[in-house]
């Protein structure tokens, strides 16, 4: 339950898969990344002329990986529904026709957005090297991305019988228990899937890659508090400025006068001081200490290490 105010939100049902499909793609960034682009259905087939239909397909420029994406209700039978939709996806996706189909579909979205053009463009891609770097991010096997309200036992194993990668995240619905009408929805923080597959996900003792926080870098020593962090930013076709942060006794981000929980919001907060529209930034790649590794590179290491320990 969520409390705002004298109003109680509590969990509620998605009316249909068209919702949770509309939260998922009005809040993309917030789930694949904020680096990433998600293109609406389209059919693809597979090898004998199968057709079928994902719900989308998330490029992220950042990784270099992509996602076949479902948005799936718990209530659709795992056995019945989900695995052999997904199957035919993963099948029909590994085709070369289906690749180049959306290869131009991505080239067609992004030289109509001059701001996603400045977000790839601020990423290293040139404009002209779009479709190059296209081909090779879909020459690697796709991530299963499947947002969904609740990851069921079934799910889960399904998915670890799988070759291929599979990303779980929970999206919540919550009602205002005196107006159903009023609606809150609840996405993942920082990107972070409820269950993972991919190699690395977790190290040796079962630590998730996600589960790392700044407080746990400052406890390992790899942060102290009130150590500086700087970041570099500029708009496209402007002047780059360095902004800097200091890290607080309990782990948070000190920034400008404001304390923030996680470093993305941090950064978020400078590179929108800066004129940017973007909703979403990752921090842990964009914060670096003065010896200029990236929180990426911290949290990293400290997996490497707890798994060598």
């Amino acid at each position: 339950m969520i409390v705002l105010g004298d109003k109680r939100f509590i969990e509620a049902s998605f009316s249909d898969e068209a919702e949770i499909e509309r939260v998922v793609f009005e809040n993309a960034e917030f789930i694949f990344g904020p680096d990433s682009i998600l293109l609406p259905k389209s059919l693809i087939r597979s090898a004998d002329g199968a057709g079928t239909v994902p719900d989308g397909y998330a490029i992220d420029f950042a990784s270099r990986r992509w996602f076949i994406v479902e948005a799936e209700l718990a209530s659709h039978s795992v056995w019945g529904h989900i695995a052999p939709q997904v199957s035919k996806q993963i099948v029909a996706a590994a085709q070369p026709a289906s690749r180049e189909h959306l290869i131009e579909a991505v080239i067609d979205i992004v030289r109509g957005d001059n701001a996603l053009l400045a977000r790839i463009d601020e990423l290293g891609v040139a404009e002209i090297d779009i479709a190059r770097v296209l081909r090779e991010v879909l020459e690697s096997p796709p991530i299963v991305g499947i947002p969904i309200d609740h990851v069921s036992n079934d799910l889960k194993e399904w998915a670890q019988t799988l070759r291929t990668e599979v990303k779980l995240w929970i999206v919540r619905k919550l009602a205002d228990f005196d107006d159903p009408n009023v609606v809150l929805y609840e996405i993942p923080e920082e990107y972070r899937p409820v269950f993972d597959t991919s190699e690395g996900a977790e190290d040796s003792r079962g630590n998730a890659y996600y589960d790392v926080s700044i407080p746990d870098l400052v406890e390992a020593g790899y942060l102290a508090a009130g150590q500086l962090l700087s970041m570099t930013y500029g708009p496209r076709g402007s002047d780059r400025t360095t902004y800097s942060s200091s890290v607080a006794e309990d782990g948070s981000m000190l920034a400008d006068g404001r304390s923030f929980s996680a470093p993305s919001y941090a950064a978020l907060y400078f590179i929108q001081k800066a004129g940017s529209s973007r909703s979403t930034v990752n921090g842990w790649t964009s914060w670096r200490t003065e010896d200029n590794r990236t929180l990426f590179d911290l949290r990293t290491a400290y997996l490497e290490e707890r798994a060598e320990g």
